[in-house]
């Protein structure tokens, strides 16, 4: 049985639907990110789970138990916001041991909890500093260890690092990962940001007009993307337009060249035009060769040097693809308006649904 459990569960707001009939099974220990634009509910939801928004209908369940009537702080979950939420006027050490004192735990426990916590997190020389003294990242530190020393069951972190800067985005969300993993706790972390839910989650949630589109680990919703939407949102992504040639030996063709597919033309027939998708990686300059299976002829748009790395766009007809090369500086890079092979691997494109 799932550790939490969030069933048909719905949102409304007068006669605007903002979550619909959303589900997923969470496993005890799991590290789950919500991905999504802006406006997709998968803050809704955190807020559903936490307490603060009541569902239209549905049902969450955390240990077997039912939450939905539950107030928030009967449900013995830890919450990290955005904004950093500390206590101006306490100390790191007293905001770290406020929701202890609220549960009137023993001064000596809330002694040791705070320099656990405080060690956790590599701030305890910092214990009697106060927020204004310190930088954003050692203040969503504090947040974090404010959440964790209740020991609630789940944690839930909404965009909690969307206002720092990138260099210190990288490494607290490498810190909340490894507390997270030490710590075995149940975790959903919200987030717009899809380098942050490939690189630090066990599942994702990929959320998209109140629905979740899919829900898979990071390769697979990668690699092997259900929707349109997941496709574009997740990753660069080259789209490119194409005919069905025969549809029962999975051929079509892309700017005037067959490439055969196999069995994922199902269901289309001679004539039908679709939509393929191919990620940059899997696209390079130059004659196929034993993994590259397929060669199209195209022309130099535009050549970006970024130093490692060097970003090419490239026309093929009536498309266009984007791909990256490594700099090799006995190799200059091809110039705009040059005529080029261009070669991708038919097993890496991948045909687009709605």
């Amino acid at each position: 049985m799932s550790f939490l459990s969030i069933s048909h569960l719905k949102k409304s707001f007068g006669a605007t639907t903002v979550v619909h009939d959303f589900n997923l099974d969470i496993e005890k220990g799991e590290f789950i990110s919500f991905l999504g634009p802006s406006g997709c509910g998968k803050t809704t939801v955190l807020r559903m789970v936490a307490g603060f928004e009541t569902p239209s209908s549905g049902q969450i369940s955390i240990g077997g138990k039912d939450v939905v009537n539950l107030k928030p702080n009967q449900r013995n979950i830890g919450m990290v916001f955005q904004a950093y939420a500390l206590f101006p006027n306490m100390t790191v050490a007293q905001n770290v041991a406020f929701g202890l004192k609220v549960a009137k735990k023993p001064q000596a426990e809330i002694d040791a909890t705070v320099h656990e916590m405080l060690s956790l997190i590599k701030l305890d020389h910092l214990a009697e500093r106060f927020p204004y003294q310190l930088s954003g990242g050692q203040q969503q530190r504090v947040a974090l260890a404010r959440a964790l020393a209740t020991k609630p069951q789940v944690l839930l972190l909404d965009e909690p690092l969307s206002a720092l800067d990138a260099k210190i985005r990288v490494s607290l969300r490498e810190e909340i990962r490894a507390i997270q993993r030490k710590l075995g706790i149940t975790t959903i972390f919200v987030t717009h940001d899809q380098e942050e839910a490939l690189s630090i989650s066990d599942r994702i949630v990929v959320m998209y007009e109140g629905r979740a589109e899919q829900v898979g680990a990071p390769f697979e919703i990668y690699n092997q993307p259900a929707s349109r939407f997941v496709a574009s949102f997740v990753g660069t992504l080259n789209t490119l337009d194409a005919t069905v040639r025969d549809a029962g030996a999975g051929v079509i063709t892309v700017d005037g060249k067959d490439v055969t597919i196999g069995p994922r033309l199902n269901g289309h027939k001679a004539g039908d035009k679709i939509a393929l998708a191919v990620r940059p990686e899997a696209v390079s300059l130059g004659e196929a060769t034993d993994k590259r299976e397929t060669t199209l002829d195209g022309k130099i748009n535009s050549v970006h040097f970024l130093g490692s790395v060097i970003r090419i766009r490239a026309s093929l007809g009536e498309n266009t693809v984007s791909f990256d090369t490594f700099n090799n500086p006995s190799a200059p890079p091809p110039e705009p308006g040059e005529d080029v092979k261009v070669s991708l691997c038919a097993k890496d494109l991948l045909v687009l649904g709605h």
